[in-house]
């Protein structure tokens, strides 16, 4: 018997497909509103027993994902654009960053601010971002604000971002999730659950709460093609999520013990590309994964633990805020309209060895 070869696969009978009910749901300025699920088609498959017990639904992705477990044809389509500077340009867009009080958060802010979309500021108790925003308003001409917001607290963040669309002509065009913390107990058999579940919560589920209430509102404006004012959008492509991941999503880091920290940036990373699938028809999902960054994140670090970090990283040095900026522009912009479920390493070589 040839084992290299493997049995044909047995035909599946082509099952056509049915419209999908619209289940979209209108906006109320006092509440906003919940995602219908549309009813759980079945697959039918022939020669099944009687007893055997029943195909498990497939939940539909707005049409994306036909009744026969593939995608439809056609899910999207380039951008009219084709010059490559245009391509990057965000005028006229509005972006709302999460954790850019400081840090890696505020130079994506500036960049974005930079290539022209209004941004809204978030912050958890750095009150310095409301100058921030003042200055990248003044500096770059656009409309920016700046929020305090818990990501922690779903209700919170849903909240946030439909006010904060309204405020900024009643659309959403790009969320970065970028808010989180470190482990800083060592060893996590000697770290408290109380600062696990902090790591996690603001790490994972903020990221996950935030791009619930984004995905809402990309998805609405997919369906209606009209922004939360009831007006036509104009120069909008569909929505685009960039979470802040790690690379410390990838690689074990060593000599500071972090298994926590590491396993939620690991979800941060699959996360995102499991909705890049649920979103495909109406916005994109991207994650980027920084290496060491030269920001306060890690001020805690003793400069030994530094240096041995530097010695394991092929450039040689942390990497400065600023150095991120070209990455998050790209996946926020139209030039990266065919990229969705990436993560982009910018860790100086560190996982490459």
């Amino acid at each position: 018997m040839d084992l290299t070869r493997r049995p044909p696969k047995p035909a599946v009978p082509f099952l056509k497909s049915q419209p999908l009910p619209d289940n979209s749901s209108s906006f109320s300025s006092s509440s906003p509103p919940s995602i219908q699920q549309s009813p759980s088609p079945h697959f039918n498959f022939p020669n099944t027993p009687p007893s055997s017990p029943p195909i498990p639904s497939i939940i539909m992705s707005d049409g994306a994902i036909t009744k026969t477990g593939v995608f439809a044809i056609n899910n999207t389509i380039a951008p009219k654009n084709d010059r490559v500077l245009p391509l990057f340009s965000l005028k006229g867009k509005t972006a709302i960053v999460s954790g850019a009080g400081a840090g890696i958060g505020l130079a994506v802010a500036q960049g974005y601010a930079e290539a022209g979309a209004n941004v809204a500021i978030w912050y958890n108790s750095n009150k310095k971002a409301v100058e921030r925003a003042a200055e990248i308003e003044k500096t770059y001409g656009v409309k920016a604000r700046a929020y305090q917001v818990n990501v922690t607290d779903e209700a919170n963040v849903k909240k946030a971002v439909y006010d904060i669309v309204k405020e900024f002509n009643g659309r959403l065009d790009i969320f970065v999730a970028n808010s989180g913390v470190p482990w800083t107990q060592g060893a996590a058999t000697d770290g408290e659950v109380s600062h696990y579940h902090k790591v996690v919560s603001t790490d994972l589920d903020g990221t996950f709460f935030c791009a619930r209430a984004a995905g809402e509102i990309w998805r609405k404006q997919y369906l209606e093609g009209k922004d939360l004012n009831g007006n036509k959008l104009e120069n909008y492509t569909g929505g685009s999520f960039v979470a802040t991941a790690s690379m410390s999503g990838h690689i074990v880091n060593i000599p500071q013990l972090q298994a926590a920290y590491n396993a939620a940036k690991a979800g941060v990373i699959h996360l995102v590309r499991s909705l890049a699938v649920e979103w495909v028809k109406y916005a994109r999902a991207n994650s980027i994964s920084p290496g060491y960054i030269n920001t306060e994140i890690s001020d805690f670090i003793p400069q030994e633990t530094k240096d041995i970090w530097k010695s394991k990283i092929p450039m040689g040095r942390e990497g400065e805020a600023s150095e991120l900026k070209g990455a998050f522009l790209y996946l926020a912009s139209d030039a990266s309209s065919y990229t969705t479920g990436a993560d982009i390493l910018v860790d100086g070589g560190y996982a490459l060895p």
